[in-house]
């Protein structure tokens, strides 16, 4: 039996039919189902008939997944996008030993994963990490900026990240402070690996490629807009937020629309034929637009990463706060108007006292921290907390690690607007 042989496996009371493809490993067979799943099978526990001998072309070479090889060609007269990986699932391929998703993928096999990008970019690829987003951390955060301003410097057109979608919104808000950049920088990731058939890793990376190649200078996080295969939301990268754990759409722009959308027909049917960057994105509101050609980027890439983000629930043991003694920076995560306890006051104070930046945020997904309406607000304006206005609790952590390492007057720069994390006036979206 030879890859690409339709069979027919049992091992024990499970028959399953497919098309036997490439295996990551001898002890597994792995077969892909008329109803586009792969599965991973003990070899060695399985009895196989083939059905029909080369019923399928299979390129050995190709993933486990089945994907076609690209050509990467140069055309002087297409923009350059360097694709950064991360790793995550848009990078990742089932390892079939232990059934799990892993990541696995550089920048360059996830260009041969999707055919759909050639043609549509001169594309540099590198490789930052290769981790799945619960292992990112600030230290990764400092070598990615790094390398989005290297590849700029050396000319790129845009660069697109593929991240891990769990902590994808934490690294664009850190690129949004680390980085002001001539060109797009836009996140992009996956909810499911490109194995299944629901996968949206293809349309992702494609409307990404075409943000990156678009007139404007955002940091973004490029996602599936709807459940279905239509249209890709753009999020500014500091007001995004992970709503769902399993849902192509998860993302959402905290109050207000998406900055913008990528109608993803036009965006195939723009790179098939070659036509400008943006001919498929339809803005809400005007973006960043694009420097001047050449410009140096100088990332400020410096973060004091001893912050922590606390979330007050009612009942919670005081004790709990302890962990927060000696820490450079706290962002509270309080109730409603941005509230805690009025037992837990003192120890704020303290905290402050001592020389902890303390900025409050709140639970809450739309509206913004006041603490000026109840006593227990203006017990702690006294303590020394500091209104973060209606900046996301995430982007308020990322935030102040930045602010401690970049700015004179942390305290002050949390109640002001960096990076387009805290709007003037907070408005009704939904």
């Amino acid at each position: 039996m030879q890859p690409g042989d339709r069979v027919r496996v049992e091992r024990g009371d499970v028959t399953n039919e497919g098309v036997l493809l490439p295996s990551t490993t001898r002890d597994h067979l792995v077969v892909k189902l008329d109803g586009g799943y792969n599965v991973g099978i003990d070899r060695d526990a399985a009895d196989v008939e083939v059905l029909e001998s080369g019923a399928r072309d299979v390129d050995e070479g190709a993933d486990a997944g089945g994907g076609e090889a690209s050509e990467i060609t140069f055309d002087e007269d297409l923009p350059t996008v360097s694709l950064i990986s991360t790793g995550g699932t848009i990078a990742s391929t089932v390892d079939y030993r232990t059934g799990a998703v892993t990541a696995q993928f550089d920048a360059e096999d996830v260009l041969r994963a999707v055919p759909d990008l050639a043609g549509r970019a001169n594309y540099r690829g590198r490789v930052v990490a290769n981790i799945l987003s619960e292992n990112m951390e600030p230290a990764i955060w400092r070598e990615l900026a790094e390398a989005v301003a290297e590849e700029i410097d050396a000319g790129a057109d845009g660069v697109v990240v593929m991240h891990g979608t769990d902590t994808m919104q934490y690294s664009a808000s850190a690129l949004s402070f680390m980085l002001d950049v001539p060109v797009p920088i836009v996140f992009t990731g996956s909810q499911r690996s490109a194995d299944r058939p629901s996968s949206d890793n293809v349309m992702n990376a494609v409307c990404a490629v075409e943000a990156a190649k678009a007139d404007h200078a955002e940091t973004l996080v490029c996602m599936h807009a709807t459940q279905s295969d239509d249209a890709c939301a753009l999020h500014r990268g500091t007001r995004v937020r992970k709503n769902h754990t399993s849902r192509r759409d998860a993302f959402e722009t905290v109050g207000a629309r998406p900055l913008g959308v990528v109608d993803y027909e036009a965006a195939a049917e723009a790179g098939a034929a070659g036509d400008a960057a943006g001919a498929a994105i339809e803005w809400n509101r005007e973006p960043l637009p694009r420097g001047e050609e050449g410009a140096d980027v100088d990332p400020a890439s410096d973060l004091d990463a001893d912050v922590e983000l606390a979330k007050f629930t009612p009942g919670m043991d005081p004790a709990a706060w302890d962990y927060l003694d000696d820490k450079d920076g706290v962002v509270i995560e309080g109730t409603g108007l941005g509230h805690v306890h009025t037992d837990l006051i003192p120890r704020i104070e303290e905290l402050v006292e001592n020389g902890t930046v303390v900025a409050m945020t709140s639970q809450c997904l739309a509206g913004r921290v006041c603490d000026r309406v109840y006593d227990t607000g203006r017990d702690l304006l006294d303590a020394g907390v500091v209104e973060a206005g209606d900046t996301l609790p995430g982007t308020a952590k990322v935030k102040l690690m930045w602010a401690l390492a970049n700015v004179g007057d942390p305290a002050e720069a949390m109640g002001r607007d960096l990076a387009g994390e805290l709007t003037e006036e907070s408005r009704p979206w939904r």
